[in-house]
């Protein structure tokens, strides 16, 4: 059956996973998006979410989303399904040279310790939808619940780094993780 649902992420931009659907953002997914990163935890659990997030940056950002000349395909993590919230968070890979991409994801920190973020990244890691040879990822140093993610999907420790965070205006030590795919 997983098969099946990793060739319907590649064909349709969508997965169904046991609780929810992995699906393009849509331009309605902005007030969710807006509402979740306004959150300090959230924004500073990424690199690029600033805080506070600026009038008019989820409309932005879905809008990137769903550009033809887009860097980095996301996927919404929608609950509606199960009745569960429509934009439970996001789940992202950016190419970033041959066959190797980097994949990002965050949930609204009331879904924190839910196992969505697995469920996602694991989804996302199967259907493999840029037919990536190696998936890289990193969590941030004070975040071991993102770090648990990667390591339960599948994710090896690379090494320590140091990346940037808008929201907290600094570098951040980093772990990084690979993933070989196949």
């Amino acid at each position: 059956m997983v098969e099946v649902i990793a060739s319907d992420l590649q064909r349709q931009g969508e997965h169904m996973t046991e609780r929810f659907l992995l699906r393009p953002l849509r331009p309605s997914d902005a007030g969710l998006i807006a509402h979740y990163t306004a959150d300090r935890r959230v924004a500073e659990g990424t690199r690029s979410i600033p805080h506070p997030l600026p009038p008019g940056a989820a409309e932005a950002y879905v809008r990137r989303a769903l550009s033809t000349d887009r860097d980095e395909d996301v996927w919404a993590i929608d609950g509606s399904a199960n009745r569960l919230a429509e934009l439970l968070g996001v789940v992202s890979l950016t190419r970033m040279e041959a066959d190797q991409s980097e994949l990002g994801f965050w949930v609204g920190a009331g879904f924190w310790n839910t196992g969505f973020a697995t469920e996602a990244v694991a989804a996302l890691v199967e259907a493999n939808p840029h037919k990536s040879r190696t998936l890289f990822a990193e969590a941030f140093q004070d975040n071991p619940g993102s770090a648990r993610v990667l390591t339960n999907c599948g994710f090896e420790y690379l090494g320590d780094a140091e990346s940037w965070s808008v929201a907290r205006d600094a570098r951040v030590p980093t772990w990084t993780y690979l993933r070989k795919m196949g």
